[in-house]
Parts: structure tokens; C-alpha cells; sequence
């Protein structure tokens, strides 16, 4: 890739959103790799989505998998000796590609996750039969259908409902969602 095409200001806007400056203080010691209980799936490490992120590589880094790999556990900031939230980071670098409707091709975690999102936004909470109706839609209609003596039976036995039962306070949840 050539200088031209690194997105300078990348670093910053990331840094910003995940509530610091520091990610700019990394030393590239490896710790955050080396914790990560999934580092061995993702197509880049921890510690080479930071110093991607510094340098600008913006498409490359949210068009892999590894942000969304991320489970969350915190074990990379709890030992990252210059005490760099990473974790918020990879949360920092979801909502960009989110954002830029940036994905890797191929993997449905992120249109779970819009999926997901545009429910809650839409009705307050979730109702798993319009979440995965949406999800399938989106992402692999055909394989929807072996599913479907499984949700009729579910259905039936009251253990999935389609219908909707209101929620008080939908408009604070849609409110909250908006900012």
C-alpha cells in the first residue's frame, strides 16, 4: 500500500472513541497477543491491529476478521503494561466498519450484529423470531429453511411467540440508541 492511500487521521478518530489517547503509547510488547484466547482464528493480532490502526491501514483493518473474533474478556487490557483499553478499541473499530458498512466477506457476525442492533432500535428489545428472520434474510436465506420444523414445534409449545408485547419506555430506549 502506498502512503497516499493511509487514512492519517484513522488512528486518532479510533483513539478518540475508545476513550483515550493511549493507544498511542503502545510499545508493541506483544502481552495483548499473547492473552487474547482467540489471537490463534484471527487474521491479525492484537498487537498488529494497533500498530495498523497508528499507521492508517484503515480498509485492512476493518475488512478482517478480527474485530469481531474479539469475545470481550479484557484479558488484553488487564495485561497491557502501558494500560491501553484494547478491548475498547476493538469495540471502537466494530462501530467503524458498522459505520462504513465495511465487512469481511463471508462472515455472518456482523450481520448478526446489525441485525440485532437495528431491532433493538426499532422496538426496544429483542424477539429472537424477527432477529433471526432478519439475520437469514440477510445472510443465507436457503439454510432458513432447514430450521423451520424446529421453530414450528417452538412455536407451539409457547417457546417462541413472533408477536410483540409492548415495552414501557421504547421511546427512551430508541432515544438512548440515537446519541
Amino acid at each position: 500500500m502506498h502512503e497516499s492511500e493511509l487514512d492519517k487521521d484513522f488512528g486518532r478518530k479510533i483513539a478518540e472513541n475508545a476513550h483515550g489517547e493511549k493507544l498511542f503509547g503502545c510499545i508493541q510488547c506483544g502481552n495483548c497477543s499473547s492473552a487474547c484466547p482467540l489471537s490463534a482464528y484471527m487474521d491479525y493480532t492484537p498487537r498488529q491491529v494497533i500498530a495498523m490502526v497508528r499507521a492508517g491501514f484503515k480498509k485492512d483493518v476493518l475488512s478482517n476478521r478480527t474485530v469481531w473474533l474479539c469475545a470481550s474478556c479484557y484479558n488484553c487490557s488487564v495485561e497491557c503494561p502501558k494500560s491501553i483499553k484494547i478491548t475498547d478499541v476493538m469495540y471502537a473499530l466494530k462501530r467503524e466498519a458498522i459505520e462504513n458498512k465495511i465487512y469481511p466477506k463471508g462472515f455472518s457476525v456482523p450481520i448478526l450484529t446489525r441485525s440485532f442492533f437495528s431491532l433493538v432500535k426499532r422496538t426496544g428489545r429483542i424477539n429472537e423470531v424477527w432477529l433471526l428472520l432478519d439475520y437469514y434474510l440477510r445472510f443465507n436465506i436457503l439454510s432458513s429453511i432447514s430450521y423451520l420444523p424446529v421453530a414450528v414445534k417452538l412455536f407451539f409449545t409457547g417457546r417462541i411467540n413472533p408477536f410483540e408485547k409492548g415495552m414501557k419506555g421504547k421511546k427512551d430506549v430508541q432515544k438512548l440508541l440515537q446519541s
